[in-house]
């Protein structure tokens, strides 16, 4: 079974490729932003 946790990488070893270094920032920044707005919403329909 593959670890959930991995170490991390060793000093000098080359980084993962661009597209998925930025994938993982906007994937993270629209979670972000969609788990803002349904907080938003959620307290705005009990405030009615």
């Amino acid at each position: 079974m593959r670890a959930i946790i991995e170490p991390p990488p060793e000093p000098g070893a080359p980084l993962a490729p661009l597209w998925r270094r930025l994938s993982w920032f906007f994937g993270l920044a629209i979670a972000a932003m969609v788990t803002t707005a349904a907080v938003a919403y959620a307290l705005r329909a009990l405030l009615r």
